[in-house]
């Protein structure tokens, strides 16, 4: 594959608590993946992407890295990535790790020698600051899950900041051996043999020195933790604590990294006010990240799925300078899962067939999160079997991200779905994902499963899907998607319905050959006009 094997791309991203467990504790790890490979290989994809493995206390379940070279225990030995690594290659498939870089631990060695006190060698490593004369914090920062940003250290006398959980430190970019120690954490995993990274928090690395307050957000609330309901955090404009100019220059310092390594590739995560228009500033061109991951179709709890939301969302990524290459997804480890968040009646399989079909045939790079393959819809969870801090904190108004993060249903006929054989795992799996098993959906033609794998190996044959341009069409009706993707040699015009009612579409193309997926419930299609079903959609050769 050529060094941008990237672009176009399918990937799978893997929670690996909750993928499989090989040894019987409850918690998925590093050789369950191991055992699942030949499975993720069967449905097409072209990269996997593993979220952290790396040692923590698990605050944030991972994402608080107390050691970037080691895998926790909970997940296995650095040995067991290796073999993982190998297999993967093996069966062609790359993969990308998640690299937590604007914050650690407060566990880690360098944030624990750094609180001693203030004459230390890594005393400014993290973000210190004197609390004002009353005590309180340095300014107004507020952090994503609730409250300052700010956390007043006994030892020190300062308070330090945080982004995220108090648990969660961020380092001090400013130091210039901050940059060099974490670029040597990540030579480290491209010496081990990963084809890249996927950088948690990519606009997050440098805040502002003077600690300005940010302004208040006065034209609405934003939407930077996809949430829908009111936050302090969503009542500022992040102007000072996040996406600072410096940010791109310790940008262009790991691309510079990853072009040592022939073939890797750098995708970062934005999230902030005006995402797409970061996103875009942070991969244009060829001397920063490869591409971006944001969360344009993945804002809310409950979304009316529309075509205006999908396409704002593309057309203002191609409104951007720098020709820079976009990343799209409907789900990950921190949003509700699609099947649900797009239907608030009940889930049905042809929905989540919508809407991996869509995706797929988005001008871009897609990700498609574990279980999506399954339809799985969000899975509702008792207070008491709560693990996300967050969500305990938003409770009731949200259970927060365990929802998502559900162990994978493997066999619907064992206990925990096949998940594991302990007595319990570290999150129930719901009686509905048990009945929607990887086992059950082999047998059934046209289950999610089989139609994901269908859907990928059709996809192959048409370069328009995947490196073509795209344009929009207009049909006054928003329940209604449709977007040409041309290159010079191939025209394919793709249709989407996105109702529950069914919809005749006069074609606004001059139809060459019908191209649907075979198996698709489609109406008959004519030269002029076409009859979708609901969640129905099509694919059409056109000329000019």
């Amino acid at each position: 594959m050529s060094n941008e094997w990237w672009r176009g791309g399918i990937f799978y991203q893997i929670y690996p608590r909750s993928f499989f467990d090989s040894n019987g504790d409850g918690i998925g790890d590093l050789y369950g993946i191991t055992t699942k490979l030949e499975h993720i290989a069967s449905l097409g994809v072209d990269a996997i992407w593993i979220s952290p493995f790396y040692k923590s206390p698990m605050i944030d379940f991972g994402y608080d890295v107390s050691d970037y070279r080691d895998v926790d225990p909970i997940f296995g030995v650095n040995e067991d990535f290796d073999a993982l690594l190998r297999k993967a290659h093996n069966l062609g498939l790359k993969i990308i790790v998640d690299m937590v870089l604007s914050h650690t631990s407060d566990k880690h060695p360098w944030f624990v020698e750094s609180r001693t006190g203030n004459t230390n060698a890594k005393a400014d490593w993290y973000i210190w600051a004197d609390p004002k004369p009353d005590g309180t914090p340095p300014n107004n920062w507020q952090s994503i899950f609730g409250g300052p940003s700010w956390t007043f250290d006994t030892r020190r006398g300062q308070y330090y900041m945080h982004n995220f959980f108090k648990e969660q430190p961020d380092l001090n970019y400013h130091n210039p051996a901050v940059q060099d120690a974490i670029l040597e954490e990540c030579r480290f995993w491209f010496e081990r043999g990963v084809d890249g990274f996927r950088l948690d928090t990519a606009n997050f690395y440098f805040h502002d020195k003077e600690l300005r307050d940010n302004p208040p957000k006065t034209d609405g609330i934003a939407g930077a933790t996809q949430l829908d309901f009111i936050e302090p955090y969503a009542m500022q404009r992040h102007v000072y604590d996040k996406t600072r100019p410096e940010n791109i220059e310790f940008i262009k310092r790991l691309r510079a990294l990853s072009n040592e390594y022939e073939g890797t590739m750098l995708l970062g995560e934005i999230g902030d006010d005006n995402g797409t228009e970061i996103s875009a500033l942070y991969s244009s061109g060829d001397d920063k990240l490869h591409t971006t991951y944001s969360f344009s179709l993945m804002h809310g709890r409950r979304t009316e799925l529309t075509a205006s939301l999908i396409r704002s969302a593309i057309e203002d990524h191609l409104a951007q300078q720098g020709n820079c290459w976009p990343s799209w997804a409907f789900s990950n480890h921190d949003v509700v899962r699609s099947a649900s968040r797009f239907n608030t009646k009940n889930t049905t399989p042809d929905l989540a067939k919508l809407i991996l079909a869509i995706l797929c045939s988005l001008r871009g790079t897609a990700f498609i999160y574990q279980g999506e393959e399954l339809g799985l819809p969000e899975a509702e969870i008792p207070f008491e079997r709560l693990q996300d801090p967050w969500g305990k904190y938003l409770w009731p108004e949200w259970q927060g991200r365990d929802g998502c993060r559900t162990p994978m249903p493997w066999h619907s006929d064992k206990k925990h779905a096949g998940f594991s054989a302990a007595k319990e795992t570290w999150l129930p799996v719901p009686d509905e994902h048990q009945g929607l098993a990887a086992d059950l959906q082999e047998h059934y033609g046209d289950s999610t499963l089989n139609f994901t794998r269908a859907l990928l190996k059709w996809r192959k044959n048409y370069p328009a899907l995947k490196s073509g341009d795209i344009a929009f069409h207009d049909f006054g009706d928003n329940a209604l998607l449709g977007f040409s993707r041309t290159t010079e040699s191939e025209k394919i015009f793709c249709l989407f319905n996105l109702s529950d009612a069914e919809k005749t579409v006069s074609l606004p193309v001059k139809m060459k050959k019908n191209i649907t997926l075979q198996g698709k419930q489609t109406g008959p299609i004519d030269h002029e006009q076409i009859t979708l079903p609901a969640f129905g959609f099509c694919h059409i050769s056109f000329t000019d």
